[in-house]
């Protein structure tokens, strides 16, 4: 007889728990060592450790109840028709919602209420309202979704948020106070809370796109006279507390993007990344993407960084311990197991390609050489017949390098950044197979909305134009000449929580290039795998709203128009042919086999520049 196993026996039970809360025998529950999500039905809980630590369990317990709830208690149909489209105010009535549903369980179950406060309280520790020093650095939709918990439950907010929430407190009390008092009254009402929810945000003049509580008493005319080219809402010259807030509230909402036309089979195997509007994103909150049309780039502009002491380039295994690593390798082995059709047809596909412009071709009807035996007839005819033979020549096959760059910022986690290095896996192993060297290359930022960058910028008064304000992590998780399975357990770091934050594009796209440049081969491909547009909301707060992406834009001009190496892109979810002249787009997971093999086979059917 098997050993009992805990985890088995915790699954079982939060399963029909959370049936028996919905009300619903349809619903599925899973562990996942990835970030916890909810889609619909199908259920993804925080993996506990096999010990069972009790913080881990509330945790797991927590997650379960909250998406439990939902299903129970939310009508996404009636949340929808009172949504609002301005990106911070959708921020918050999405997070009033949930309070609202989570209230219910809290008020009707007090394991539940305890389940809750643990899952709350883990969920802060990456939330910004939780770092807060100032009034400019709370995110609104926190903090109203905080008062509304304590207003509909009695309880007051975990103590690691109190000092962020006092900061806007009084702010909320005065404006929405009498909105708040009342939504106690509408609590099993849907329709009539999601009304008072809008007149609450009306009152807090956020629908009217008054995103700032403060009387903007400082640098509110930081940013005049940048450029406003693409008339981009982001660059409001409110100050510092407008734009961040509005960053907040984006990156919130952005994971709403999702890959709709996923089919179900790969929606259970890659795990529904893309959730419910309600789902909490990995640390609370995730940039957004601007995709603005293409802006001619002034010869006149100049990128700079505010200091670049605090950026770093790590192997992926400084990050990460080896035992974690393997288990992180283990889950996206899962993920390639359920492709592993795809995986083999490309393998294959992309070999014989690659393999038959390396082998050797033959020149016929020649005057010497070897004989050719479809002219053997010819020659028994007449023996001094001419023209008879043939000679093998070679192909030329130049030495080549490919470097994938992957974007690791935070609106890739999820299918996105699974699928991205499932790829990196397939063509690093597939590459390695036809003697094509392969680096596998990575970019994100070390903290969200500006770390050490941005903290020297404040304690030096905030001199204006500052450039970028965030602190660069790239990673490398394979080199060119490491062989592929000595790397393979790195590539497992992309599926790390709390590993992908906000990402600029352009100075990766430099770094990776220059390390192509230092290169010996002769051919050498750089290829970029990606979502949209760059985005580090602590460098755009306070420069134009067009600063990141101005910056890709000439690298990718230089890149394209003079630099020997050859640049191509591939878009997760998002079109990037609005950056990269040579491009394609991976909507599903479906597509990687055959679009994979064409965009990199084609760069050897012809003739390199």
């Amino acid at each position: 007889m098997a050993d009992p196993n805990p985890l088995d026996d915790l699954k079982a039970v939060l399963a029909g728990t959370a049936r028996a809360m919905a009300e619903d025998p349809e619903v599925e529950l899973a562990f996942t060592a990835d970030i916890p999500i909810s889609n619909g039905r199908h259920i993804k809980v925080p993996m506990p450790s096999r010990t069972l630590p009790a913080d881990q369990v509330a945790e797991a317990r927590g997650f379960a109840d909250a998406a439990a709830l939902m299903l129970r208690h939310h009508n996404e149909d009636v949340h929808a028709s009172r949504r609002p489209t301005d990106a911070l105010a959708r921020a918050a009535f999405d997070a009033v919602e949930k309070a609202r549903v989570e209230a219910l369980g809290s008020r009707r179950y007090a394991g539940v209420r305890e389940n809750l406060a643990e899952a709350l309280d883990h969920r802060l520790k990456s939330d910004p309202i939780s770092k807060a020093r100032n009034r400019d650095e709370v995110p609104i939709a926190s903090a109203i979704a905080l008062m509304v918990r304590e207003r509909l439950t009695g309880e007051a907010p975990p103590a690691r948020a109190q000092p962020g929430l006092d900061l806007l407190r009084d702010w909320i009390e005065e404006k929405g106070g009498a909105d708040l008092d009342a939504l106690e009254l509408l609590l099993d009402d849907q329709q009539g809370f999601a009304e008072l929810t809008t007149r609450l945000l009306e009152d807090l003049e956020l629908i009217d796109g008054d995103l700032q509580p403060d009387d903007a008493d400082e640098g509110g005319d930081e940013d005049e006279g940048e450029d406003d080219e693409d008339g981009d809402t982001d660059e409001s010259d409110e100050g510092d507390a407008g734009a961040e807030s509005q960053a907040d509230a984006r990156a919130e909402t952005s994971d709403e993007e999702g890959d709709e036309g996923d089919g179900e089979s790969l929606d259970d195997e890659f795990g529904d990344m893309d959730g419910d509007p309600m789902d909490e994103g990995e640390e609370g909150m995730l940039p957004v993407r601007p995709n603005r049309p293409f802006s001619d780039l002034t010869p006149q502009f100049n990128y700079s960084a505010f200091t670049t002491h605090y950026d770093e380039i790590t192997a992926a295994t400084e990050l990460c311990d080896e035992e974690e690593l393997g288990r992180l390798r283990s889950y996206l082995d899962q993920q390639l197991v359920h492709l592993q059709g795809a995986v083999t047809k490309l393998a294959n596909r992309l070999q014989r390609r690659l393999m038959a412009q390396q082998s050797r071709s033959w020149n016929f009807d020649q005057e010497e050489g070897l004989l050719d035996a479809a002219r053997l007839s010819r020659v028994i005819v007449n023996p001094a017949h001419s023209l008879s033979y043939k000679v093998e020549t070679d192909t030329e096959f130049r030495d080549t390098v490919v470097t994938l760059l992957i974007d690791n910022s935070g609106s890739m986690r999820g299918r996105p950044i699974s699928i991205a290095a499932i790829s990196a896996d397939i063509m690093a192993r597939t590459l390695e197979r036809v003697g094509v060297k392969t680096e596998i290359l990575g970019f994100t930022t070390r903290a969200w909305k500006g770390g050490q960058a941005r903290e020297q910028w404040l304690s030096e008064g905030r001199p204006a134009n500052p450039g970028r304000l965030n602190d660069l992590r790239h990673i490398v998780y394979k080199q060119a000449d490491e062989p592929w399975r000595r790397a393979r357990k790195s590539l497992g770091l992309m599926m790390r929580e709390g590993l992908l934050k906000e990402n600029i594009d352009g100075e990766a796209l430099l770094w990776a290039h220059n390390r192509l440049i230092a290169r010996a081969e002769e051919r050498r491909i750089l290829m970029v795998i990606s979502d949209g547009a760059p985005v580090d909301d602590s460098t755009l707060s306070v420069n134009s709203g067009s600063y990141l992406e101005k910056h890709l834009r000439q690298v990718i001009a230089w890149i394209e128009n003079r630099s020997p190496v050859e640049l191509v892109a591939i878009g997760i979810g998002h079109d990037v042919t609005r950056y990269y002249e040579r491009a394609v787009t991976i909507m599903d997971a479906e597509q990687l086999g055959g679009t994979m093999v064409e965009q990199l086979a084609s760069l050897f059917d012809e003739p390199p520049k």
